[in-house]
């Protein structure tokens, strides 16, 4: 079972559910932007749902809908895992 300490998006296996802690502030404007029109607030609960064959990117539902974001871009979301 994962432990409660905070790591990124990127570290999460399929079946792994965390909540948004932060997005990244050194991200730029554009990119965080996107990030928050999927719906990751702090707050929202994200599951990693699958790995593609190569491992990059990875779906993640968020909400109702499954994204898809790059290792890159799930780095930057620090999230803390939820039972």
């Amino acid at each position: 079972m994962p432990d409660n300490t905070n790591t990124t998006l990127a570290d999460l296996d399929p079946g792994d559910r965390a909540a948004v802690i932060r997005i990244g502030a050194e991200l730029e404007e554009g990119e965080r932007r996107r990030l928050l029109e999927l719906g990751l607030f702090p707050g929202t609960v994200v599951e990693a749902v699958l790995d593609s064959p190569l491992g990059d990117p990875t779906a993640y539902r968020v909400r109702d809908i499954t994204v898809a974001l790059r290792r890159e871009q799930a780095q930057w979301i620090e999230v803390r895992h939820v039972s």
